[in-house]
């Protein structure tokens, strides 16, 4: 298993309460999936994330990086 998978599958951001967050930031998606910001741009780039602009925020969908490892794990 690459260290991709792994940095997903041990990250969890549930808050206190049990909800899970539908959008993470950035760095948060960096982290989960075990990249550099630089990497993570060029996945933006060529398409293999989807990304949403709040204002000056840009956050993620769980469900891009969750479809992207889902894609790794196929080859």
């Amino acid at each position: 298993m690459s260290r991709e998978h792994r940095a997903l599958k041990a990250t969890h951001l549930p808050t206190p309460d049990g909800f899970e967050p539908i959008t993470v930031r950035v760095p948060d998606a960096c982290r989960m999936l075990g990249i550099r910001r630089s990497k993570f741009y060029e996945l933006i780039a060529d398409g293999e994330i989807k990304i949403l602009k709040l204002g000056s925020a840009t956050l993620v969908p769980m469900e891009q990086i969750r479809a992207l490892v889902r894609r790794l794990e196929k080859g």
